[in-house]
């Protein structure tokens, strides 16, 4: 069966499912559009949990040691998108072209002595610093003073469920990819994809045309193609 280790699998499925839940509760049903400001929220609580696991001994880290479908698809979407936000492609822009450069950066510099904790770990203390940083210049600092659900419990639980539930997916991502193969990791991560996309019209308001159904179509078909892709070795 291609999909081995199946509860390590589902493991993986279940929080990847409950993390876009929340966030997605966060910022689109309460409307918390202050990305640095939640972002880094989810960076520290990560960073510190990943610390005391670490400090614990419950991880070990060393610091001192196709395709055109999915492309196809992110240029038309943003076109057929019926709740087109410009902010929100912005910072998606933001986030493909750090994630792009980052990935640059590990083929050319072949961190083999670090492994998959140690680069997260990093990752979370560069991301808590350049998204505090960045907060103040965004306007997001003081402009999150008027968010409306400030002090209620709503907000506050959702938020400690986001920070918690990113830093578990963190972990199972890792054990994942660990313990499978790549094309094993691809296809649990493409199945985890496919169950919030399925789940999510249950759960949010969302307006959609044929357009856009037809670009999450396109573009599921490219992610499938390379999960194929991993899975032959083509």
């Amino acid at each position: 069966m291609y999909l081995k280790r199946p509860a390590g699998g589902l493991a993986f499925c279940l929080f990847y499912l409950a993390s876009c839940f929340t966030n997605k509760y966060v910022l689109s049903v309460l409307k918390f559009t202050y990305p640095t400001l939640f972002q880094g929220w989810q960076t520290l609580v990560g960073g510190l949990l990943l610390h005391v696991s670490w400090k614990l001994g419950w991880v070990e880290i060393n610091l001192c040691s196709s395709v055109l479908f999915l492309l196809v698809a992110a240029v038309c979407l943003p076109l057929c998108d019926a709740q087109f936000d410009p902010n929100g492609y912005l910072w998606a822009l933001i986030h493909l072209i750090c994630v792009g450069a980052y990935k640059v950066f590990q083929k050319l510099w072949k961190p083999s002595s670090l492994s998959d904790l140690d680069q997260q770990y990093i990752n979370y203390v560069f991301s808590v610093v350049l998204l505090a940083s960045a907060s103040h210049p965004a306007g997001d600092l003081f402009s999150a003073l008027d968010f409306p659900f400030l002090y209620f419990y709503r907000f506050h639980s959702s938020c400690c469920a986001s920070g918690l539930l990113g830093f578990f997916l963190m972990l199972h991502t890792v054990k994942l990819k660990s313990s499978t193969t790549s094309g094993q990791y691809a296809a649990w991560s493409f199945l985890a994809k496919v169950i919030t996309a399925s789940l999510s019209p249950l759960f949010f308001v969302m307006t959609a045309n044929v357009l856009t159904i037809s670009c999450l179509v396109i573009s599921g078909v490219g992610e499938a193609l390379l999960v194929y892709a991993e899975r032959t070795g083509t």
